[in-house]
């Protein structure tokens, strides 16, 4: 049975970082699980690790397609198998690093997606009552149907509110329940990191000082004057969106920075509902910690215990 371990929890917790040190030391590779990282080009908004980083230990997974591509969880579970498979094949611990809830379900409990068919006039049907009505409306809608989805998605994100409606009209089942689940694919071990809400909360706000501060608003006008705008999926990432709406003069700067932290935030609190529900996860408060080193070293040993690295 191929190894696998995994660092998940919120955006800002510091997953980056303490899987470059854990991956050093137990000769491991790392493989992004952010639904966003997987663009070319989106560097800043998505906090993604620097080259040189990449190069100390091999990252997959990212810049793997332009933001103008279609690119699915099913697509990304696929390619993700074949890249544990080697990892594990050349004798390395393949280490899934990321926030994004959907994605490291689908690689962990092998998702079998069950393929159905869009259908235009319900689609239609959606974005008439949200232009009469206002995508709140949806939104609420949704959180009556399919709870367990609306947790995880962002209440502003129109095309897959949509497309969970669109889902449950069709098949009469919720969105959530349309995967299927075969856990035990891997050999696995999976840690979550996590702080206090006001601290992690401070963090994410200077997190957004520092990509608004390293060239942010560059970067999504660079893309969008290549034409990326809001209806790609790329471009309903946390902080594209908010510039691109500044763009367009639908927000001032302060409203802009404020939207952008008050979303993080809101994100944060989704990514945490999601994995809270994995009772595999084993939680470390990052707060306890004088150092990097001090937990990297911790989960370090607990990986290989678990997964009987030698």
């Amino acid at each position: 049975m191929d190894k696998l371990a995994a660092i998940v929890g919120p955006t800002a917790v510091g997953k980056s970082n303490i899987a470059i040190r854990v991956a050093q030391r137990i000769r491991g590779e790392i493989i992004s699980c952010d639904s966003m990282q997987i663009y070319r080009d989106m560097d800043i908004g998505t906090a993604k690790v620097n080259p040189e980083e990449r190069k100390a230990v091999p990252h997959h997974m990212i810049d793997i397609i332009d933001p103008g591509e279609d690119y699915s969880v099913a697509r990304f579970q696929e390619e993700c198998k074949k890249i544990i498979r080697d990892i594990n094949h050349r004798g390395k611990i393949p280490i899934l690093v990321g926030g994004t809830g959907l994605y490291y379900q689908a690689v962990v409990d092998d998702y079998t997606f069950i393929p159905m068919e869009s259908r235009f006039a319900v689609r239609a049907k959606w974005e008439e009552i949200i232009s009469k009505k206002g995508l709140a409306f949806a939104y609420n809608y949704l959180q009556t149907i399919d709870p367990d989805y609306a947790a995880i998605i962002a209440s502003e994100d129109q095309k897959r509110i949509i497309r969970a409606l669109e889902v449950y009209e069709l098949s009469g089942q919720p969105f959530s329940l349309t995967q299927n689940k075969r856990a035990g694919l891997y050999k696995l071990c999976v840690v979550g990191l996590y702080l206090d809400r006001s601290e992690l909360y401070r963090r994410i706000n200077i997190r957004v000082d520092e990509m608004i501060a390293g060239g942010l608003v560059d970067e999504v006008l660079a893309l969008y004057k290549r034409g990326h705008d809001l209806s790609l999926n790329s471009m309903q990432a946390l902080g594209y969106r908010q510039v691109i709406h500044y763009l367009d003069g639908l927000s001032t700067w302060g409203e802009m920075v404020d939207s952008i932290k008050k979303e993080s935030r809101n994100y944060a609190k989704r990514q945490l509902t999601w994995f809270r529900r994995d009772q595999r996860i084993k939680w470390f408060d990052t707060g306890d910690y004088s150092s990097e080193i001090e937990l990297s070293e911790k989960i370090s040993k607990l990986i290989e215990v678990d997964l009987c690295v030698v």
